[in-house]
């Protein structure tokens, strides 16, 4: 049973309404547990950033109820144990890197030894060593993200947001990147990441949230949010009579059996479920080429979560605009009926 102690982020009834009563964010759910990798997806407008930002007090929410690291989500002091790596940074170009890291290290008053050791720690962990006394305004995207990975964990925070952490990275650098990752949950820290490389959430996260349209539509572990979706395709050697295989199938197997392309599909995670269909395939004298465990990918898992699934087209991503007799009840923290 997960207690309060146990979530570094507990968020509920999370909203956020500009002007003209544009709903970014709308009720808001979300729980991460702490010493975690949580990736949040969602399209382009979901909302992603407006709820980092409110975590970093940035914005203002329109209505917030939950904590961060025990503490109500706001409260200041709690940002001095919080890193944050902003999507479209903007450094200075006249800092070198080490300059970079120093003045974050003071920013959140971390003394001037530990600053000088942190920072050297640093750049050798993203692997900036060899740039670490040039200007930032000579480096490349990718290196401009390894750096400003490094200045969120000048303060040796327990709780890192890092916004889009992989944008502009090569293939070498998100290995890196992720290594950096997994370091950082070894040491016990929580990890929130926006992004859309979905294949490189799935190789680092513990559990993601989908973000549309400003409502968290799943959210768990990849084992929770596929388990349903998971199945065993059995294939069979070329030539066979599909449609009785299938019969026999249904009949060895009381849950979903569905035909398709040379293969017959059982709707099931458990391998105790298949062995009966196996064998009583094999009595019938069919010839099995091939037993695959078939499980969504976590690009599966999103496309099917944005789709809409009556038309089969896209959700609209992005904010939405409530009525002008709805704004101010939103705008004075109240919820829409």
């Amino acid at each position: 049973m997960t207690t309060d102690g146990d979530l570094a982020i507990n968020l509920s009834h999370v909203a956020k309404t500009y002007k003209g009563g544009v709903q970014a964010l709308r009720g808001i759910e979300m729980k991460v547990h702490q010493g975690e990798v949580f990736g949040l997806l969602g399209p382009n407008g979901a909302g992603k950033s407006t709820l980092v930002k409110i975590l970093m007090t940035v914005i203002r929410p329109t209505r917030c109820e939950g904590s961060l690291l025990g503490k109500p989500v706001g409260d200041k002091a709690t940002l001095a144990q919080v890193g944050y790596l902003p999507e479209h940074h903007q450094f200075p170009d006249y800092l070198t890197a080490r300059q970079l890291l120093h003045h974050a290290g003071a920013m959140t008053m971390v003394d001037r030894a530990t600053r000088l050791r942190r920072a050297d720690e640093l750049i050798d962990i993203v692997g900036m060593h060899d740039w670490a006394d040039e200007r930032i305004g000579s480096f490349s995207k990718g290196m401009r993200q390894r750096v400003g990975i490094a200045q969120s964990l000048m303060n040796d925070p327990q709780v890192v947001l890092l916004d889009e952490p992989t944008d502009g990275v090569d293939p070498v650098g998100r290995r890196d990147i992720r290594a950096i990752l997994l370091r950082l949950k070894y040491e016990g820290k929580t990890v929130f990441i926006n992004s859309h490389l979905l294949s490189e959430l799935e190789m680092v996260c513990d559990r993601v949230a989908i973000l549309v349209a400003g409502t968290v539509r799943v959210q768990g572990t990849m084992g929770e949010l596929t388990h349903a979706r998971t199945g065993y395709v059995i294939r069979l050697e070329p030539g066979s009579d599909l449609e009785g295989a299938v019969a026999v199938a249904r009949s060895g197997y009381a849950g979903e059996v569905l035909a398709g392309q040379g293969a017959i599909n059982l709707k099931t995670s458990s391998p105790a479920d298949v062995q009966p269909v196996i064998d009583a395939l094999r009595r019938a004298g069919f010839v099995l080429a091939q037993l695959q465990l078939q499980r969504p990918t976590l690009e599966d898992l999103f496309m099917e979560t944005v789709t809409d699934p009556t038309t089969g087209t896209a959700l609209p991503p992005g904010a939405d605009r409530t009525r002008k007799d709805k704004t101010a009840s939103n705008v004075s923290g109240e919820p829409n009926s």
